[in-house]
């Protein structure tokens, strides 16, 4: 059963700290008034909020599938932040960031998932390729994993790219039906033999109720007018755009079946 989805914190950036220069949205790492400190995902950055919008939703879902994603909160970041910032680049990515931006744990000292030397247990493995599958992630292979290991465990970052049926939204119902054969790229692919299994025990943990109560938290200022929408883009109707497209896709079978065939592939 569907638990609880836990309201997402809003704090304030205090201290720009350091950029992080990996891909093209240069996100940093950011000190926030509650002396925590948080990799800032730019609402300015070239990717612009969609994948904010990305980032959160597929976040907070596998958080409610009890993955291990690090937790998100709402960043503030005021006009004064990074004022003396030298480097131009940095200087107006924070300009075209005022106000909402997404943050997540740092974890200091984590390491990339090395796929020629690590290994993960098959029921994680298995979770997590299941997930992937679902929020149509694809950008967690062997060239770049997004995981990390922190104190011996595997946590989940960057869900920037999932969801990706929102640059055209058109191909809502498609893409909710679509076997997404880009699982076969899946960096865990090869642990994940318990995939039918993950279905049974991470399916009925999520429900419309609960993917409502995540969009809900998606900010209105994020939720801009797409041209490919059709209709009038309201944030409103936009979250129920999301709603649809996720339970839509939770009643499919096509991509449990498609990760099975790909893994079967492997062997």
């Amino acid at each position: 059963m569907p638990g609880p989805v836990p309201t997402l914190r809003t704090v304030c950036a205090t201290r720009y700290v350091t950029p992080l220069r990996e891909g093209g949205s240069l996100p940093a790492i950011v000190e926030a008034d509650d002396l925590g400190l948080y990799v800032l995902k730019f609402r300015g950055a070239g990717q612009g909020p969609l994948a904010l919008v990305a980032e959160l939703i597929a976040g907070e879902v596998g958080r409610a599938l009890g993955l291990p994603v690090p937790e998100l909160v709402l960043v503030e970041v005021d006009a004064a932040l990074g004022r003396n910032e030298e480097d131009p680049e940095i200087r107006d990515l924070l300009r075209a960031s005022v106000g909402l931006n997404l943050g997540l744990d740092y974890l200091p000292g984590s390491a990339t998932f090395d796929v020629a030397a690590d290994r993960v247990e098959a029921d994680l493995a298995s979770s997590i390729v299941w997930f992937d599958a679902f929020v149509t992630n694809v950008d967690r292979t062997p060239r770049n994993p997004n995981l990390l290991w922190w104190h011996k465990a595997l946590y989940l970052i960057d869900h920037g790219a999932a969801l990706y049926f929102h640059h055209n939204w058109p191909s809502l119902e498609a893409m909710a039906r679509s076997r997404f054969a880009a699982i076969r790229d899946h960096v865990l692919l090869p642990w994940a033999s318990r995939l039918e299994e993950a279905d049974r025990r991470l399916r009925p943990r999520l429900d419309a109720a609960l993917f409502a109560r995540v969009v809900e938290q998606v900010p209105e200022v994020w939720l801009l007018p797409e041209p490919s929408f059709g209709g009038v883009a309201t944030p409103d109707a936009m979250r129920a755009g999301y709603v649809a497209f996720l339970t839509q896709r939770l009643a499919a079978a096509a991509f449990v079946e498609e990760a099975v065939n790909a893994r079967a592939q492997l062997l």
